[in-house]
């Protein structure tokens, strides 16, 4: 038996991986999701961002159309500089959760890993039904699982010379749409067949998570091999944190650096501060479920890049590590969530 972590520069061993952060974005198109600002507010919106309107943009990061794309040349120069500072402060892994629908770059993401030593894990997948082209949309369930399991056992799609190294993140909305339950089936399907493991986008209500994974473990798929994202956002009450995290997947706090009064996509998202989300985690720490605890930062707009006066992707390792040992959570328990975890999620055995 063999194991092995597929990067966009070739498999690796498990044990090499170092930190990692289980749910970012390096290159990525979120426009579908732009609101505009409140009236009073909006010449402060416009196409370019600066000192003067990032205060602003802060608090409603979802209506400057320039900062939801973080694809073009000034957001991959920023992604570029901000891996370079984790790879400094101690970084080894970046997951990269861009799926159909946000439009993946795996050149790019080669490109990044090759300049600054980190490894970086591409997914495979779909994002939301809204963001399908018609190929997609209307594709079977067998289209899907096809797709999926050629491109972590073949190459991919846009970039035959590279294999996805797990699935995600597989996104739906409230109620799931057909297509995303058809994604949700398809992957416990590839994951039982391919061992790899899987991420999860549930939508903004305490019920997604719990009938994503039930929908995934009907299809096979493992539960210790799935990861349920966002759930600092989602899942506010600690009994159903609980409860859910029963189920035996990976629970994942993957907002940190995201601090808001308002959230625009849910304004009645209570949403925490690091602080909180760390004990959320104390939570699920005193209930002996240290082994499935994943963190991350889901950095997806320009706004949140040190060039951008943003925390960027070193900002786990910078600010909230040392919180996590100021809350009394040892090195070991820090070294489980960050390193050890993401390895065992990550491995594929074959």
């Amino acid at each position: 038996m063999t194991y092995k972590i597929q990067t966009v520069l070739g498999d690796e061993a498990p044990e090499k991986l170092g930190v990692t952060l289980t749910h970012e974005h390096l290159a990525m198109n979120f426009s579908h999701f732009y609101r505009k600002p409140p009236k009073i507010l909006a010449d402060k919106f416009d196409l370019y961002m600066s000192l003067e309107t990032i205060g602003y943009i802060r608090q409603y990061p979802y209506s400057s159309q320039h900062n939801l794309l973080l694809n073009d040349d000034y957001a991959k120069d920023a992604v570029l500089k901000d891996v370079e500072l984790y790879k400094k402060c101690g970084g080894g892994c970046i997951v990269e959760n861009t799926t159909e629908g946000l439009e993946r770059d795996i050149r790019f993401y080669q490109m990044v890993s090759k300049k600054t030593g980190v490894k970086i894990v591409a997914g495979t997948g779909y994002y939301i039904a809204d963001m399908q082209n018609s190929d997609s949309l209307h594709a079977t369930k067998e289209n899907l699982y096809d797709h999926m399991l050629k491109e972590l056992t073949e190459g991919c799609e846009d970039y035959p010379a590279v294999q996805a190294g797990f699935i995600g993140e597989i996104a739906s909305v409230w109620p799931l749409r057909d297509f995303e339950r058809k994604a949700i089936i398809a992957a416990g399907e590839v994951q039982a067949q391919v061992n790899c493991g899987v991420s999860f986008h549930p939508h903004r209500v305490p019920e997604a998570p719990f009938k994503i994974i039930r929908l995934y473990l009907e299809a096979g798929g493992r539960a210790n091999k799935a990861v349920m994202s966002h759930l600092d956002r989602t899942l506010l009450d600690p009994e159903k944190l609980l409860d859910f995290s029963d189920m035996g997947t990976y629970c994942q706090f993957d907002l940190f650096g995201t601090e808001v009064s308002y959230y625009q996509l849910n304004i009645d998202t209570d949403m925490p501060s690091d602080s909180q989300r760390l004990d959320m985690i104390h939570n699920l720490l005193n209930n002996g479920k240290a082994e499935n605890i994943l963190i991350s930062h889901d950095i997806h707009t320009k706004h949140r890049l040190t060039s951008y006066g943003g925390h960027g992707y070193s900002h786990i390792l910078t600010n909230v590590i040392p919180r996590m040992k100021s809350k009394g959570m040892s090195q070991e328990v820090i070294d489980s969530i960050t390193i050890h975890n993401p390895a065992q999620w990550l491995t594929i055995r074959q």
